[in-house]
């Protein structure tokens, strides 16, 4: 089965987006401990595709220079670099969601101590 990872990118950016302009309402719909729960995940995904990464160049040192010009000519290979890209871009928005996170737990002491 093949994959459209032009669509699949093309959904990705469209749901970012509706989630990124929505966020001030949805911030309203979201418990503390929901957000705290989803930076969880996201925070051990993007440790374990750091983990994964590095253990894939370690690997490709690893190769002879036949075999390593084998493997960067495939699809696969092609796929995991634009991966990585992606997760790149994807940093900055994480750093988006940290600052919503913090202003999401202020709030929330704010609201104990008052």
């Amino acid at each position: 089965m093949a994959i459209n990872r032009e669509k699949i990118t093309g959904q990705t950016h469209r749901f970012a987006f509706t989630v990124q302009n929505n966020m001030s309402e949805r911030t309203k719909d979201i418990n503390y401990a929901q957000a705290q729960l989803a930076y969880s995940i996201i925070e051990h995904l993007l440790q374990h595709t750091t983990v994964l990464s590095d253990l894939i160049a370690l690997m490709a040192r690893t190769l002879d220079e036949d075999t390593t010009k084998a493997l960067t000519n495939t699809p696969q290979w092609t796929a995991y670099l634009d991966s990585k890209r992606m997760m790149e871009r994807t940093k900055k928005n994480v750093e988006k969601f940290v600052e919503e996170m913090n202003s999401m737990e202020e709030e929330t002491d704010g609201q104990i101590d008052g």
